[in-house]
């Protein structure tokens, strides 16, 4: 099968315009099918506060109430989404920025309300891979904006990991496909204080040790339970990086 990269960059990178022109130039390097998935958060949070609209956040998820809804879907759709497609194409790459509701590309169900009521923020339940897979042959990079619609004309906020882990699985009855996440570190650590310290690889064993010997805790447990749900979904390697990295092949590899 041929090759496919999916690249998943938070928002922070993409809102600065330093970051955002380094992260185009090292996508664009990249060789082959590839796919970005964006976040947005930070510029949500300031149009909205602009607006006079509270951002409210449980363990680091935005509440998505109508008002902020309205928000997201224009800062992640449109004013970030479109500002990387433009800087893409300025670069030779023909990208097509795409939502959820595109195509019908991804389809939610709202979360439902538990012990939060997380609003209207959407849980993934049905990818398009076939109409993703033919925009890719055709030489089309999709630029994936962390919203997605429940088909019933609501658009729903949704996590840009989980669009990522998401869209991953479903491309890999297409494509051979390495997952990257971009965080602000190299990749795991061994130890939180070194930066340096990275860990080049991780198989299941070693992460069970990792989190026993408390290597590994706090909220990269998560990410790495997602990166070994999306292994056997089918996807090939997931890799944890730097953004300044993805085409060097460093950081973490997870198997």
């Amino acid at each position: 099968m041929e090759k496919l990269t999916l690249i998943k960059v938070g928002g922070k990178i993409v809102e600065e315009e330093e970051t955002l022109r380094q992260l185009l130039n090292d996508f664009a390097a990249i060789e082959g099918y590839k796919v970005l998935v964006h976040g947005g958060g930070r510029s949500a949070t300031k149009l909205a506060a602009q607006l006079g609209i509270e951002s409210r956040m449980v363990d680091g998820r935005r509440i998505t109430d109508a008002d902020m809804l309205r928000v997201v879907t224009m800062v992640y759709g449109g004013l970030v989404n479109k500002n990387i497609v433009a800087g893409l194409q300025a670069l030779g790459v023909n990208a097509l920025g795409l939502t959820g509701a595109d195509m019908n590309l991804m389809r939610s169900d709202k979360r439902p309300v538990k012990e939060v009521d997380y609003g209207f923020v959407g849980d993934v339940k049905e990818v398009n891979a076939d109409l993703l897979a033919s925009l890719i042959h055709q030489g089309v990079v999709p630029v994936l904006a962390p919203l997605t619609h429940d088909k019933r004309g609501h658009m729903l906020n949704t996590n840009a990991d989980t669009i990522a882990g998401e869209a991953a699985k479903a491309l890999a009855k297409h494509f051979d496909v390495t997952l990257v996440f971009c965080f602000e570190k190299k990749g795991v650590l061994l130890d939180a204080e070194d930066d340096e310290s990275v860990i080049p690889a991780i198989d299941r064993t070693a992460f069970k040790k990792y989190v026993e010997e408390g290597v590994i805790q706090g909220g990269m447990i998560p990410k790495l339970e997602n990166a070994y749900a999306a292994i056997d979904a089918g996807v090939k390697e997931v890799i944890i990086t730097q953004a300044s990295e993805i085409h060097q092949g460093k950081g973490t590899r997870i198997f």
